[in-house]
């Protein structure tokens, strides 16, 4: 079958199972045949109609016809010396983006990518500097989990290889909320992948009016880059901050356990050389998170081409971490995992081409001065709504 008809063909990764049930009465089968398709897909992971031998062979075959199960295509495969395992993944004819298996005695995890680039303008992300190009779909961020468990020989009935899902790869996942909702939801169906909410991780830079909405819509984990603080370091270093500031961004947190009746938020903090690695910040951050449900990560951070960051000293990390445990904060420090293959956190970059190059930070201190509240339109980005004239920055539902 030709690239054309298969595109005419309904995805059935992208599907939750109230849609997958749907398209199946729209085949004239019933119910449960959709329930049986979930095992083969999400179980088995089985993508070839013909193999799944307990569907009748004429829904086989209208299956065959309507549908089609892929996961995005693999251009290359990177291996780290310490296990680590990075994917380059096509998103259609010049684009691609990134994912990367992470394994552990005790888990298996993957990092995955919802957008190909990212227009948030971290300062220290090697994502933010490439632009950004497009939203993936549902079926492209299934897919990744899907694929993976696929290439790490996943057996039915067997050890899973992936037991922990975190969205932390390319992009920022709440500004593609409609895409990313139902993929989570897919992640945590008992019919699906069936993951702990627990294990399953969003990862944002503090896209406040989206975590209220993400409260309201799935349950799963929530981690917060965070990174300053104090507004006026988290606003040069995590832009959106001047829209959201960080009261505004805890607010929302402390709602969103709240609701999902969470353990904690854990909220990342990369650690820059000279910039936001003091003792002083250490007894700030104590003054924001102590009492609250917080766990505070702190990243090495993994330098990549053109940055002006360095990675501050093992020393000073551990001396952060410190004053925050001695000062009533739980605090870890992150391995840093396939740095050798640029597979560490903030060094995914993808293959970005066609990209609007939006340098948000620009754009919000032109039009916003130091601070600014409310919805406010900055010239071709609303903020409001999360919308980038024709980037579809917030895609909410």
């Amino acid at each position: 079958m030709d690239a054309a008809a298969d595109d005419a063909r309904t995805h059935l990764l992208g599907l939750e199972r109230p849609a997958l049930e749907a398209f199946v009465a729209s085949l004239g089968s019933k119910p449960f045949r959709a329930r049986q398709l979930m095992n083969w897909m999400y179980k088995r992971v089985e993508g070839d109609f013909a193999s799944m031998t307990d569907l009748a062979r004429d829904f086989r075959a209208q299956l065959g016809e309507h549908a089609v199960i892929r996961a995005p295509e693999v251009l290359s495969r990177h291996d780290s010396a310490d296990g680590t395992r990075k994917w380059l993944l096509r998103a259609d004819g010049t684009q691609a983006f990134e994912m990367v298996f992470i394994p552990e005695t005790d888990r298996g995890t993957l990092c995955i990518s919802s957008q190909v680039g990212c227009a948030l303008d971290c300062a220290f992300c090697s994502t933010a500097q490439q632009g950004f190009n497009r939203n993936l779909t549902t079926a492209e961020i299934v897919g990744q989990v899907w694929l993976a468990n696929r290439e790490l020989g996943l057996e039915p009935g067997g050890l899973r290889p992936v037991t922990n899902v975190v969205l932390m790869g390319m992009g920022e996942p709440l500004a593609n909320f409609r895409n990313v909702v139902p993929a989570v939801r897919i992640m945590l169906d008992d019919l699906g992948f069936d993951i702990s909410r627990r294990r399953v991780t969003l990862s944002t830079s503090g896209l406040v009016p989206q975590i209220y909405k993400l409260a309201e819509e799935t349950n799963c984990a929530l981690a917060v880059s965070l990174h300053a603080p104090d507004d006026a370091l988290r606003d040069e270093l995590v832009p959106i901050n001047r829209k959201h500031p960080i009261a505004e961004l805890l607010e929302a947190c402390w709602h969103y356990i709240d609701e999902q009746n969470g353990r904690s938020i854990t909220f990342e903090y990369v650690m820059l050389d000279g910039v936001n690695d003091q003792l002083s910040h250490a007894r700030a951050l104590t003054r924001l998170l102590r009492g609250k449900p917080a766990k505070l990560n702190l990243i090495p951070f993994n330098p990549f081409p053109g940055t002006r960051y360095r990675r501050s000293p093992m020393s000073v990390i551990t001396a952060f971490r410190d004053e925050l445990i001695q000062r009533g904060v739980l605090a870890t420090i992150r391995r840093t995992r396939g740095d050798d293959i640029d597979a560490a956190c903030g060094q995914l970059a993808g293959r970005v081409n066609d990209r609007v190059r939006v340098r948000l930070g620009d754009k919000l201190a032109h039009a916003m001065g130091p601070r600014a509240t409310g919805d406010v339109a900055v010239g071709d980005v609303a903020m409001g709504d999360v919308a980038m004239g024709d980037v579809a920055m917030g895609d909410v539902a």
